[in-house]
């Protein structure tokens, strides 16, 4: 009896993940569109995976199983090899640490046999696994329901660079010979580069196809390439692909899209790396310069010029060699966090630092006039808040010494009235204190705060607040965050709430990402805490709170 030949072919690459391999593999025998050939390439595991994939293909005659010779130490040979003895016309690809939504295979196909088309994408639904919080990536490319012929039509798409959110037809990528390269990392992005360049047409769908998990506190070991950012290796491979992109763009006649690649890798690429930049060592950071001020040269500067002032600040600073300052300026990214001080010239610009830049390039880079520190709405105004000192006290109690930036000038001469805000629950601490001015445009003061004054509901809270920093001025508000020392130690704290809720463990600490903001955890303890929140948490109704009042009195 001869095998039907299956549809799509969709291979699972796996190395040394025995443990989550099987969910990969559930979801695509759960496809509604059953006439499916799923192969599992194993790159050589020392695990258990070749036991798991073994039973899994005697459970299913439509798996098989292949594993290659050695360990290929990427993602690029075992799907070439995959590709090599699938059997299908259609070819779609799955991480084995991922997931295929039930109607991903049905929904790509239907897109190829509506019309002649060189692959299908769809939306890429990405789950954080520490939060279970979800999120639609680069949902503005995915939006509606739409067939373009040429990348040209829409260059925004070089930032959905993912292999694994398409069906591909086997013939386009046999045309072209069209295969993932071997031997570096970041394969993805050379791949979909040339993808996107050499289809005739392809076709977007607004239907998710993928389910992406985000790890973002792995164990340095199982960290996905994207998660390796620590490494200058991660650096010197990410730079290398995007050199083979350019003479790609070239050779394939597509050089007029160099402005666009270039865009998304200042935008996404390095961007990713610059809010790294606060936690790296001197070391580290000059490593980080060699490695990609030499190719930030040779990007366009209209590329440059499509970016937030901010970014181009960072950029600038580290081209320039001025690694510190770099990271101070990179703290701020995202967050509107004003620099410490600003320079003006005789034309009226104003420049990031202390001095004036000395080349035109620099100059042009780091005008932050266009940030209007002086005039822009008390509300919406940028400041920088830093804690100069943090000790701690007695139980949960906490002194800082803070020190306020104010380069626009925006708050008058004297002290000013400040409050740190917390809210662990729906009502907030607001603990006041003085700022007093210690130069032009600087101030400076301290705070006492008592954690075990934070109003939690009776349920507890599990989670973190970052505290904010609030200022007031002729009847308006501006609540801004507070950057942390990044090197103070982590401090742990038993706490009994007075106001009846359960015990919790509160942890102050450093972010230890992004700006590095101060990070307050919380996290109920005792009996309560298993007793009291689920059945809060199950029904959240007025009776039941009381209810959960009375039994918390009792347990304690």
């Amino acid at each position: 009896m001869t095998t039907p030949t299956p549809d799509v072919t969709v291979t699972v690459i796996v190395y040394n993940d025995a443990a989550r391999l099987p969910r990969a593999v559930a979801s695509l025998r759960a496809q509604t569109h059953a006439n499916i050939e799923i192969v599992i390439s194993d790159d050589h595991s020392t695990d258990d995976t070749p036991a798991v994939a073994r039973r899994l293909a005697a459970e299913d005659d439509r798996i098989r199983y292949l594993r290659l010779p050695e360990n290929s130490g990427g993602c690029s040979a075992p799907r070439n090899r995959a590709v090599e003895i699938a059997r299908a016309p259609y070819l779609m690809f799955l991480d084995s640490d991922d997931e295929l939504p039930p109607h991903a295979v049905e929904s790509l196909l239907a897109a190829h046999r509506e019309r002649e088309i060189d692959f299908a994408m769809g939306a890429v639904r990405r789950v954080r696994v520490d939060s279970g919080r979800q999120s639609t990536w680069m949902p503005h490319l995915v939006a509606e329901r739409r067939t373009l012929e040429g990348i040209e039509a829409d260059p925004r798409l070089l930032f959905e660079h993912l292999s694994t959110s398409k069906m591909y037809a086997r013939a386009f990528l046999d045309r072209h010979q069209l295969r993932f390269p071997e031997g570096i990392h970041y394969e993805d992005q050379l791949f979909s580069a040339q993808a996107y360049c050499l289809a005739k047409a392809f076709t977007i769908i607004p239907d998710p196809v993928y389910v992406w998990y985000i790890e973002p506190f792995a164990a340095a070991a199982a960290a996905s390439i994207s998660n390796q950012r620590h490494k200058i290796s991660n650096v010197r491979d990410r730079v290398h692909v995007q050199r083979l992109i350019d003479e790609f763009l070239v050779e394939s006649g597509h050089a007029g899209l160099r402005e666009d690649k270039d865009f998304k890798f200042l935008k996404h690429d390095f961007r990713m790396y610059a809010g790294d930049l606060p936690y790296r060592d001197e070391e580290w950071l000059r490593s980080f310069a060699d490695v990609v001020n030499p190719y930030l040269d040779t990007l366009s500067p209209d590329a440059y010029a499509r970016l937030p002032r901010p970014e181009r600040v960072v950029l600038q600073l580290l081209r320039d060699g001025r690694l510190s300052d770099a990271q101070l300026a990179a703290r701020g990214l995202g967050h509107g966090v004003a620099p410490r001080h600003v320079t003006g010239d005789d034309s009226g610009a104003t420049y990031w630092g202390d001095t004036v830049p000395a080349s035109a390039q620099a100059r042009r880079e780091l005008d932050v006039s266009d940030l209007d520190l002086d005039t822009r709405p008390f509300t919406s105004a940028q400041f920088r808040h830093e804690i100069t000192e943090l000790t701690p006290g007695p139980g949960a109690r906490l002194t800082l010494g803070i020190r306020t930036y104010d380069p626009g000038l925006r708050l008058p001469v004297g002290p000013q009235r400040a409050s740190l805000v917390l809210a662990p629950g729906r009502r907030r601490l607001t603990v006041p204190f003085r700022l007093d001015p210690v130069g032009p445009g600087v101030f400076e003061g301290r705070v006492q705060v008592d954690l075990s004054a934070a109003p939690l509901p009776v349920q507890g809270f599990d989670g973190v607040r970052h505290p904010l920093l609030r200022l007031e001025q002729q009847g308006l508000a501006h609540s801004g965050l507070l950057l942390a020392p990044l090197d103070f130690p982590t401090r742990t704290a038993r706490i009994d709430y007075r106001s009846g809720a359960t015990p919790h463990d509160v942890t102050v600490e450093p972010e230890g990402r992004n700006p590095g903001r101060l990070q307050i955890r919380w996290h109920p303890v005792g009996v309560t805490a298993h007793v009291i929140r689920p059945l809060v948490k199950k029904v959240d109704r007025p009776k039941v709170r009381n209810a959960a009042r009375l039994v918390a009195s009792v347990l304690r």
